[in-house]
């Protein structure tokens, strides 16, 4: 494989975004999702993963206030997947968010009560990385439960 450069933080073309996720409709598969994501590329901050000259994964960044923060989208092209390039993108979103004092680092994504082996991947990916279930919310997303996940920072 390539060696990876992560770079950022940064705003992205949402044609970039979206290129990566349509490559993932296991997780991406609601287009308005999909295309919103995209377009928050654009105006939130990301950290990408870049191999020779191609951009491989990102991860996009939604500010709170001051002390959380929200890992709003996180995307990776299949043959990355399993690589620890995820590991790296998140590690990298946290050390810059530490800095700046940060002091809590929050994700979404679909609750255990919907059955999916594909998000039951991604549950298992936030465990491993110290990542605490901490609510499922059944009307945040219409028709999807959604479980909020945090991880406090080291101070």
């Amino acid at each position: 494989m390539d060696t990876i450069n992560i770079s950022g933080p940064s705003h992205i073309p949402a044609a970039s975004a979206e290129r990566i996720m349509r490559e993932l409709p296991q997780w991406f598969g609601i287009e308005s999702a999909l295309l919103n994501y995209a377009h928050e590329a654009e105006t939130l901050l990301n950290f990408i993963a870049v191999a020779g000259d191609r951009m491989v994964g990102f991860v996009t960044l939604r500010e709170h206030n001051l002390v959380s923060l929200e890992l709003n989208c996180i995307a990776l092209l299949p043959s990355w997947h399993r690589a620890g390039l995820g590991r790296r993108l998140c590690a990298t979103a946290e050390d810059w968010w530490a800095g700046r004092g940060g002091r809590l680092i929050h994700v979404k994504t679909l609750g255990a009560s919907r059955a999916n082996e594909h998000y039951a991947r991604t549950r298992a990916f936030y465990d491993a990385l110290g990542y605490i279930p901490v609510e499922e919310f059944s009307d945040l997303w219409p028709g999807n439960p959604c479980l909020l996940l945090v991880k406090p920072l080291a101070r």
